[in-house]
């Protein structure tokens, strides 16, 4: 028995891409509640949101690429990213005037909006494989780990090795100062005091003098910053293709019904518990069971309890389970 080998294994294969990837979720959970908590409905266009921000990243940064611009060892998006979130903005401002205005005025059913907010994912996606096209696009550069397999190998004599690669540690350390800064602002700051309000007694708080439409956009405005920076991190950690992101629209929206809708706690919490469990299931455990059981009983198979082809069904059933037992999520939020 090797149980270290096999908590280096673990973390190698299960432990650092789950927090990678539930940080992405979750920043993509956290847009799609506040959307629901605030203007209250399901924004289907999330996904295609975070992939235009992502197209807008992409373009500048290939931009400095070709002028010779580089941030170091770290991807030079990061520099792009500032411009691909203001663009993000502008496209959810102006989505929001020219359709979704029309329609909140009309007071309509949330379903309507929903319906809506299903035609501007379409129309996005077009957008997005019109201009940067529908295959794969890879924008990273810079340092591709903070430390390698060889690297720890040297360092600690482990059988195991590890690596952390630069994508990682960045996805962890962005996501938890852009949450911080998002608390911050719903917490501490007068505009999300009123978004607060807004979203517990609509009618109290226009009673008490909150501006519906500086919310509205400030709702808007978070919801894009958080969209980009989510595909942007996704995309540096596993490439851009346009299709992959219509596709994350599950997993986030899985994270944040599991959380709890309207809960920004429940959606940080919901990206985790969805990337461990699609991390978990569809992980090979032969090689932790190896280290951990005696020869006579190391197993033969892969005991991979399911195909990665099929990681999406993960949330799928952590969706229906929640909305059947739990409707309310985790951190009960508004039940779906």
């Amino acid at each position: 028995m090797d149980i270290l080998n096999a908590l280096i294994t673990l973390a190698n294969f299960v432990l650092f891409p789950a927090i990678t990837y539930g940080s992405q979720l979750a920043l993509g959970a956290l847009g799609v509640t506040l959307i629901y908590g605030i203007l209250r409905f399901s924004n289907f266009a999330h996904g295609d949101t975070m992939a235009f921000g992502t197209m807008v990243t992409i373009l500048i940064t290939w931009a400095l690429q070709g002028a010779g611009v580089s941030f170091g060892v770290l991807p030079t998006a990061l520099l792009a990213l500032p411009v691909g979130i203001a663009a993000t903005v502008v496209y959810l401002l102006v989505t929001d005037r020219v359709v979704y205005r029309f329609y909140r005025r009309q007071k309509v059913k949330p379903v309507v909006l929903v319906m809506v907010s299903l035609g501007v994912m379409f129309i996005t996606n077009g957008v997005v494989r019109l201009i940067i096209g529908p295959g794969d696009q890879r924008f990273d550069d810079g340092a591709r780990f903070i430390f390698s397999v060889s690297q720890f190998r040297a360092y600690t004599g482990m059988e195991e090795g590890l690596a952390l690669r630069t994508t990682q540690g960045l996805t962890v350390i962005t996501a938890l100062i852009v949450m911080a800064a998002l608390f911050w602002f719903l917490n501490r700051t007068r505009t999300g005091k009123s978004m607060r309000a807004y979203s517990d007694n609509e009618d109290l708080a226009l009673l008490s003098g909150i501006n519906p439409d500086r919310v509205v956009q400030v709702t808007w405005i978070l919801a894009a910053t958080l969209a980009a920076v989510a595909g942007v991190l996704y995309g540096l950690d596993k490439g851009f293709r346009p299709f992959t992101y219509f596709q994350l629209l599950l997993p986030i929206f899985a994270a944040a019904i599991v959380g709890g809708l309207g809960s920004p706690m429940g959606a940080i919490a919901g990206g985790y518990v969805i990337a461990f469990a699609e991390m978990g299931i569809t992980y090979a455990w032969k090689r932790v069971l190896t280290h951990l059981l005696p020869d006579s009983l190391a197993p033969e198979g892969l005991v991979q309890l399911m195909s990665v082809d099929y990681k999406f069904a993960v949330s799928f059933a952590l969706l229906v389970v929640v909305l059947i037992f739990r409707p309310t999520g985790l951190f009960r939020g508004r039940s779906v």
